[in-house]
């Protein structure tokens, strides 16, 4: 069996990484590579540019978060860059608490998520390698080893900062079994897992009446108190707090904002000092990087309260808003569908109409002239829109604070399509399916008042007409024969008149091979499609002619796809002289056998071509069907 052998080969790769060694064999492995003896910040720095980084537009993308995070290279840009690899350099944002505020299912617990399993997995390659102290309960840097009055000279000859103190435990442990001689103590390579509490860590808020702060920094082993003699010594506690095991690591703080003001005033010394107070010992060392989350009206609520102003300072927070394009919002979608075992066929479009849904519900009202907030979703989602181009989305992105933070979550969604997807006997849903659904779960949704309702009732209704267009185009593309041809013919022909316009010259026939006069009503038939006036239409020309020359100084070819708003008048043209033929064949009762040939034609191209299935398809024309009788 295939299983059994992979369970042998895991195994065996679990013991190659398995390392043991005197500090004095570390010592010369760290001098050789100082990246051994890298800080917690500086290591989830090199793990995430570890995975490849590209920029687009500007803005950087980092391929570690690309198939979990969606929409948010801006903010993931602002953590990665700000926060991570500033703290990596060492500088003073490395001494303050992360904390990722947004709104509900943005996002938040999911870059943690990844960070902790990402950090599992680094921490078992070569480039990620972390060795301990053997034996210590918070798996500390042997270089911890060296005593402070040589670190100095240390660090001048080799390059390589020291950061931290032993822990009580290893302390005694020098002291008691090697008598000082460091170089014999033993170090191990270790493996971070929040499974077996190794660099990972993380604290929940429940009661505060009953949690208890050993929780975060360990506590008393009563039961040994008899044999050690004393609370302060090491060996009579169990240093398996939060805070001890998430050394060299990461320390997830759920819902910080939530806890106690005891468990708060905790991480004051230890984001600003890198130590904490636990039981009756000195300051304990810890390199860690404390990830917290939680939502903005909690956020509120404790910046306005004075008494919280010493942790304020300690704080750098990162907003994590809801994605605002509709193709990122998709890939949310489909993420979350895939984790499930349903198997439902989802037509085109169908996650589109539920994302422009979404989309619209997050965006804010522009002071732009021109700009209402379809034409903003289409904009942000990578389309240019009549009067605005790309160049234009980070101004309207700046015009308005607080854009994302508040809308319908991808979680009430979600819950909605899935309901749509149970259905008893569905086998196929579409997007009217979806949005049906969407409406339906607004009266089911305790915290939305009636204007709040109306104005998603007004979003489904956008997101139906936006539906209604796509239909209209698949079944025109079904029904076109070769429609790249048909396109490209239309486009060349349109090609040849402008510029027999524009240079006042003649069209030559290809079938007569007579010379003629551009044909102005061909050119406005097309133009008309997009709004083009008579008065526009020069300016229009020389415009696509301009572009067709420039695109051919630079060797490329100049099609019908090169002119968004061209290749929209080919495609509103061609269906308008197809309109006719497609209104009698899909709305007929009892169609001909021409017609149920063209039929049948149309269905196996959506199938073939489209990605629709017998049902959606059938669907689909009898939807357009009515769209074209009304």
């Amino acid at each position: 069996m295939k299983i059994l052998r992979r369970l042998e080969e895991y195994r065996q790769e679990a013991k190659k990484l398995c390392w043991e060694g005197t500090f004095a064999d570390y010592l010369a492995m760290v001098i050789n590579n100082s990246r051994l003896a890298r800080l917690a910040h500086a290591r989830i720095y090199d793990m995430i540019a570890a995975a490849g980084v590209e920029e687009v537009d500007g803005v950087k993308h980092y391929r570690f978060f690309s198939d979990e995070i969606f929409g948010l290279e801006r903010t993931l840009e602002k953590l990665v860059e700000e926060y991570f690899h500033s703290a990596a350099c060492r500088l003073d944002v490395r001494k303050r608490i992360l904390l990722l505020m947004g709104p509900v299912s943005g996002g938040k617990s999911t870059i943690v998520t990844m960070l902790k399993r990402g950090l599992e997995r680094y921490s078992q390659t070569d480039a990620g390698a972390v060795y301990a102290i053997k034996g210590c309960p918070m798996h500390e840097e042997p270089l911890h080893l060296i005593p402070r009055d040589l670190r100095p000279e240390f660090q001048k000859e080799y390059g390589i900062y020291i950061e931290g103190s032993l822990c009580p435990a290893c302390q005694l442990m020098v002291e008691e079994i090697y008598d000082g001689r460091v170089e014999e103590v033993p170090v191990e390579r270790i493996v971070f897992s929040e499974e077996k509490r190794v660099g990972i860590g993380t604290f929940s808020p429940s009661d505060p009446k009953s949690q208890d702060i050993a929780e975060l920094t360990g506590s008393i082993d009563f039961s040994t108190i008899a044999e050690y003699g004393s609370e302060s010594d090491p060996r009579a506690y169990r240093f398996d707090g939060e805070l001890n095991i998430a050394n060299r690591g990461i320390m997830e703080f759920q819902e910080m904002l939530k806890c106690d003001e005891k468990f708060l005033y905790n991480l004051l010394s230890l984001s600003q000092e890198g130590n904490f107070k636990a039981g009756r010992f000195a300051l304990i060392s810890a390199d860690e990087v404390i990830i917290a989350h939680t939502n903005e009206a909690e956020y509120r609520a404790f910046i306005s309260n004075p008494k919280n102003e010493a942790l304020q300072s300690r704080i750098m927070v990162i907003t994590i808003p809801y994605n605002l394009r509709v193709r990122d919002e998709v890939k949310i979608y489909q993420k979350l569908i895939r984790q499930s075992d349903i198997n439902v066929h989802i037509a085109p479009f169908a996650l589109q109409a539920a994302a422009i849904f979404s989309i619209l519900s997050r965006l804010k009202e522009s002071k732009k002239q021109g700009m209402d907030l379809l034409k903003k979703m289409k904009l942000y989602d990578g389309e240019d829109v009549e009067g605005f181009k790309q160049k234009d989305v980070l101004e309207l992105m700046n015009e308005v604070e607080g854009e994302g933070m508040s809308g319908v979550d991808p979680r009430y969604v979600i819950n909605r399509i899935s309901s749509a997807l149970i259905t008893a006997d569905t086998r196929c849903i579409n997007a009217l399916d979806i949005l049906r659904a969407l409406k339906d779960g607004l009266d089911q949704h305790p915290s939305i008042t009636k204007e709040d309702k109306e104005r998603l009732i007004n979003f489904i209704a956008m997101a139906r007409q936006e539906y209604d267009e796509y239909a209209k185009k698949e079944v025109q593309r079904a029904f076109v024969y070769s429609y790249e041809e048909s396109a490209r013919a239309l486009f060349n022909n349109y090609l040849d008149n402008v510029e027999a316009y524009v240079n006042k010259t003649k069209v030559r026939d290809p079938i007569t091979d007579e010379e003629l006069d551009p044909d102005e009503k061909l050119m406005r038939s097309i133009e008309e499609q997009i709004g083009v006036t008579e008065n526009a239409k020069k300016a229009f020309r020389e415009e696509i002619l301009i572009r067709l020359s420039s695109y051919a100084r630079k060797g490329r070819t100049f099609d019908y796809n090169s002119h968004e708003r061209l290749r929209e008048a080919i495609e509103k043209k061609l269906f308008a002289d197809m309109k006719d033929i497609i209104k009698i064949t899909t709305s007929t009762r009892t169609p001909d056998p021409e017609q149920l040939k063209r039929i049948n034609a149309v269905i196996d191209r959506l199938i073939s071509q489209h990605g629709y299935c017998p049902v959606c398809a059938n669907e689909l024309l009898k939807y357009t069907g009515s769209l074209l009788n009304r």
